[in-house]
């Protein structure tokens, strides 16, 4: 098991949220939830997505960013944000052992103070005019990236 996390802030979708728990839970990463999420955290949409994965995914859920904040810095984690307003490819972007891949909300990312205290900004590009990739689809893109670099 790698010491990279994937953290979701405020989570809005069941789904998504399930989904990115089972690509964490089949690669071995731990996932931090950054509450308060859009859904009740036990939702039937959450466990569909996760199906039966979700027994075997290790999941920390924080109460609010604060308090997530203050854990990851204790902890000594860089915490590396995917956002549609950093200029960085994910694929170009160097990324460490004990990393935290922060992924925002659907429906607004993250405020701009998370925006602003993040060690590192990643931008998945993409073709002119179209506004973001589905979260579930950004994690397991940048945590291949990141998965891919760790291990060389």
């Amino acid at each position: 098991m790698t010491a990279l996390r994937i953290a979701l802030f405020q989570p809005d979708i069941p789904g998504n949220t399930g989904t990115i728990l089972r690509l964490a839970a089949c690669l071995g990463l731990k996932v931090d939830i950054i509450e308060p999420a859009g859904f009740v955290l036990s939702d039937k949409n959450l466990k569909r997505a996760g199906m039966d994965y979700l027994a075997s995914v290790a999941m920390t859920r924080h109460v609010n960013w604060e308090q997530f904040d203050q854990w990851r810095r204790r902890e000594n984690r860089r915490l590396v944000l995917a956002s549609t307003k950093a200029a960085e490819p994910y694929t170009g972007f160097r990324y460490q052992q004990n990393d935290i891949l922060l992924f925002g909300r659907e429906s607004a990312g993250v405020p701009d103070h998370v925006h602003d205290i993040t060690d590192a900004r990643v931008i998945i590009p993409m073709v002119e005019g179209q506004r973001s990739i589905n979260v579930a689809m950004s994690a397991a893109m940048i945590v291949g990236e990141a998965m891919r670099q760790i291990a060389l």
